[in-house]
């Protein structure tokens, strides 16, 4: 029994060396390894590229100079059409709102049974005074026959000489107001006073109107006009032919040419009004008059250097580029932009000789990022390698 004893103490003894040997070994095994591992696992993140990005260079382009302004669409010029007749019904209007019209044309006829009695008695008148002249004429002939005779005094020969002239003018009276009846007869039709195209109605068919009263409202030409806005400062830019484009609030966009330069400047806002012709007002269906639009004037053209829209990354209300440097960081530098044509910005800021940029990636990338490069496949490849694997 006390062998036995002896045994299993010598057993326990050695499971205990054995496990604190265990111990002591897995304990000390990550101390040892973390001095070594550590720092080369420090070393190898700090020299991960944080992106893979693609970069671009700046490129040289000649970009239109334009001015923006502002203005009013209004009609070329605007003509009033009225009534020349008084007290007539206006039986039959012949024309609509936004008809193209030609010089001459009827638009609007009167009820002309008042005006056909006038002339009709204006003519009897007249008859009755060319009877009248021509008997007075007979008399006056006579008595001028007998006056060496001394038949007649020479007052009964006066007397007949004036009531031949008298009879005269009744005659021109009369003519006078069969013309005059006869002009109101013509006036029974209204008629355009030039091409243009209706813009305004108020004829009513049955309605009696005054003279003067206005009728219909005509863009004469069918021409419009945009006035621009500009300031004293720019105007001196705008000439006389300078062409532009007008973009109105649906965004409808025509071509024009400045016309003609207000000759003052608005003590107030101290601005002048440009005015550009914008023809054919039908074809034009996005723009009317009394709408407010924008637009340019074309200037000309000048060279610019510009780079990808994608590669301006605006932060704290800035725009920036992220300039790739010769140990693979990038460099965010502060830049203004200016023009804008497709898909490229204009940079008003200096680059560095050479500078390549980044594009795709460059808003998640910070100052002193390492990055990966990769070129850009050009526009073409995936085309060819398609056509080269199908043959």
């Amino acid at each position: 029994m006390k062998r036995l004893n002896r045994s299993t103490l010598i057993a326990v003894l050695l499971a205990v060396v054995v496990v604190a040997a265990l111990g002591f070994w897995l304990l000390r095994k990550p101390a040892d390894k973390t001095p070594a591992t550590q720092p080369a696992a420090a070393k190898e993140g700090a020299a991960r590229p944080a992106l893979t990005v693609s970069v671009a260079r700046a490129e040289p382009s000649e970009l239109n100079v334009t001015l923006a302004a502002n203005g009013n669409v209004a009609a070329w010029q605007e003509a009033s059409i009225g009534s020349e007749s008084n007290g007539l019904r206006l039986a039959e209007v012949r024309v609509n709102i936004g008809d193209v019209v030609k010089k001459g044309q009827v638009l609007a006829v009167f009820s002309p049974e008042t005006i056909n009695a006038d002339v009709a008695q204006a003519r009897a008148s007249l008859a009755e005074a060319k009877a009248t002249a021509a008997d007075a004429a007979g008399n006056a002939a006579r008595a001028r026959t007998l006056a060496q005779t001394g038949a007649l005094s020479q007052q009964q020969i006066n007397q007949y000489q004036t009531t031949e002239q008298t009879a005269k003018a009744r005659v021109e009276a009369a003519e006078a107001v069969l013309a005059a009846q006869q002009v109101r007869g013509r006036n029974t039709q209204v008629l355009a006073p030039d091409d243009g195209v209706i813009s305004a109605r108020t004829a009513t068919v049955g309605s009696v109107v005054a003279a003067g009263t206005e009728l219909f409202k005509l863009i004469r030409k069918g021409r419009l006009e945009w006035r621009a806005e500009v300031t004293s400062a720019e105007l001196g830019r705008v000439a006389v032919g300078t062409p532009a484009t007008v973009v109105s609030a649906s965004g409808a966009e025509v071509k024009g040419t400045v016309r003609s330069i207000a000759p003052t400047v608005d003590p107030q806002t101290r601005n002048a009004l440009v005015y550009v012709d914008i023809p054919n007002v039908l074809q034009n269906t996005g723009i009317k008059a009394g709408m407010f639009a924008n637009g340019e004037f074309q200037l000309g053209r000048s060279n610019a250097l510009t780079v990808p829209q994608a590669a301006i990354v605006p932060r704290d209300g800035f725009n920036h580029l992220l300039v790739l440097q010769p140990d693979q960081r990038v460099s965010q530098l502060k830049i203004q932009t200016g023009r804008r044509v497709g898909d490229r910005v204009e940079v008003l800021t200096k680059l560095p000789a050479d500078a390549r940029v980044v594009v795709q990636g460059a808003g998640f990338l910070n100052d002193g990022d390492l990055v990966r490069v990769v070129d850009t496949p050009a526009a073409g490849a995936p085309a060819s390698a398609a056509s080269a694997a199908a043959k």
